[in-house]
């Protein structure tokens, strides 16, 4: 049966003894370079046999690397530090003028059920465990997940992140959050309350062990020779032209996402219009992950795109005003649509939070909360600068405060009394919330409101891993010194990546893709 079983796998023809698929692909690359002058490189892109004609593998390299890491941001930074401690010699390779990507406009949160402050204990928030935070993971994402991978993510979550504050100097601000779909107080955030406060680390410990870094550097294509063979090396564009780049010990992908790339974004779900806004940077457009698909790569989960529920309205962007909805439910913000009702469970997950807004049909929905919460979210600064960009709305009363962000005010006032008696009953009749003791009434002012509308903001989906961060090839088999981190992968996260996992997800896998490429062989 196990015999069977593989030789269905690998695609054995009918005969006995007959050739795989694998080897009839080999056969036709085979061909290729005997007929020409030059080796025909790997290209599944195309549906034909002479697919790989399009692609020569270079004869002469423009340089010699040994190990390539592709992107800036977590991942590869997180990747490129293991990677250059591990004895290689790493070079970094950005496409856009500046290093970190999504990741340095990250909202910075980080969830792990400890830290070496121990600020759950310290703030008294209850219980939690990798057991715990597993189990909410796998739940989020509808147990599309891979458990063995979501397992690695959470065991890894708290070393990393205690890493990056010993090693590259993080600090964290002196509060824990409960964000949509967890059931503990387990979301960190850094005291700069973006995610450059931990990209800066990262890169203070991958440049302390010697990795370097090209800005303006894009990859144009992956070098392989045939489906059973290594990674040879790459193709960039750089000042304006082409040149090869030969890769002796592993190339890594850490290139993140393609929400930006709305044909891409189409092809897998239709449901993610063009009409939608985008809280990602503008390089996130998914070439890796098709470079990748071209040498074998298999990819899973592509239709999964996550819209994040509190962007600002008009443009989508995630600014610092747009965390405060996603930091607050755990502390009693509380959520109105244009007629000043509720219309979700605050401490629903994002994708349901976002469904929920859309159906109420009028945008934008508003986030209501009141002075007191605000060093549960973020700091009065921010709060100053946002109120002088008009994001934050700030009155004496509720029914000023509904004025000015054109809500009945009789509803609101009703909205925010009822929610106030959940909290003294501990009980949410209407959606079923649940209520802790580190919920705060909004009972005095001054109160606030911030606006909110959901964009295009995580793809779930991306190229197969496994627990060594290895890429696996539609065979199921890992290809030879390929590795992958980050949000370019997927299976981890499954139908909804939960708010604070990513981060987490980034450096583990980035630190595991890092050390295992140190121990491959030049």
């Amino acid at each position: 049966m196990k015999k069977k079983n593989e030789e269905n796998r690998n695609g054995v023809t009918g005969n006995q003894g007959g050739i795989t698929r694998r080897q009839m692909l080999k056969g036709t690359v085979t061909a290729g370079i005997l007929a020409s002058t030059g080796a025909m490189a790997l290209n599944l892109t195309k549906g034909d046999a002479n697919a790989a004609e399009s692609r020569v593998i270079p004869t002469k390299w423009d340089e010699t690397l040994d190990t390539v890491v592709v992107g800036s941001g977590f991942a590869g930074l997180a990747a490129a530090a293991e990677a250059a401690k591990g004895g290689a010699k790493v070079v970094i390779l950005e496409k856009m003028p500046v290093y970190g990507g999504n990741s340095i406009i990250n909202g910075s949160e980080y969830n792990s059920w400890d830290d070496k402050l121990h600020l759950r204990e310290k703030h008294k928030l209850g219980d939690d465990s990798v057991e715990l935070h597993s189990k909410d993971t796998i739940k989020g994402g509808d147990f599309y997940g891979d458990p063995e991978l979501v397992k690695i993510m959470v065991d890894g979550a708290t070393p990393a992140l205690n890493w990056m504050i010993d090693e590259g100097g993080a600090k964290l601000r002196d509060v824990l959050n409960r964000t949509g779909g967890h059931s503990a107080y387990r979301t960190h955030n850094n005291v700069e309350g973006v995610g450059r406060g931990y990209t800066e680390a990262l890169r203070k410990i991958a440049e302390r062990y010697g990795a370097t870094m090209r800005t303006r550097t894009e990859v144009s294509w992956i070098w392989r020779a045939d489906t059973s063979g290594p990674i040879l090396g790459i193709e960039v564009k750089e000042g304006g032209k082409k040149k090869n780049i030969r890769i002796k010990r592993a190339l890594i992908i850490a290139s993140g996402g393609f929400s930006r790339d709305i044909k891409m974004r189409q092809s897998f779900n239709p449901d993610i219009v063009p009409e939608l806004n985008c809280t990602n940077h503008m390089g996130a457009t998914g070439e890796m992950i098709r470079y990748a698909q071209a040498v074998g790569a298999d990819t899973l989960q592509m239709c999964f795109i996550q819209l994040y529920p509190y962007a600002e309205p008009e443009k989508g962007t995630l600014d610092s005003p747009g965390l405060y909805p996603f930091r607050g439910p755990g502390y009693g913000i509380v959520y109105v649509d244009k007629k000043g009702k509720r219309f979700v469970n605050e401490l629903e997950r994002r994708d349901v939070v976002s469904r929920a807004e859309i159906a109420t049909g009028s945008k934008p929905t508003f986030s209501i909360f009141n002075e007191k919460m605000i060093p549960k979210m973020g700091t009065m600064e921010e709060i100053e600068k946002g109120l002088a960009r008009g994001r934050f709305v700030k009155a004496d009363t509720l029914a000023e405060l509904a004025g000015k962000i054109g809500v009945p005010a009789a509803a609101l006032e009703e909205t925010i009394k009822k929610h106030n008696q959940y909290l003294k009953d501990k009980k949410d009749p209407e959606f079923n919330k649940p209520i802790t003791d580190a919920m705060i009434p909004i009972d005095e002012g001054p109160f606030y409101a911030v606006a909110q509308w959901p964009a295009v903001h995580h793809t779930m989906g991306g190229l197969r891993i496994n627990k060594d961060a290895r890429v696996i090839d539609i065979w199921g088999d890992p290809i030879p010194h390929l590795y992958a981190a980050g949000e370019v992968t997927g299976g981890i996260h499954g139908s909804n990546r939960l708010g604070g996992n990513a981060i987490p997800d980034c450096v583990v896998f980035g630190r595991i893709a890092g050390t295992n490429a140190a121990k491959e062989k030049v």
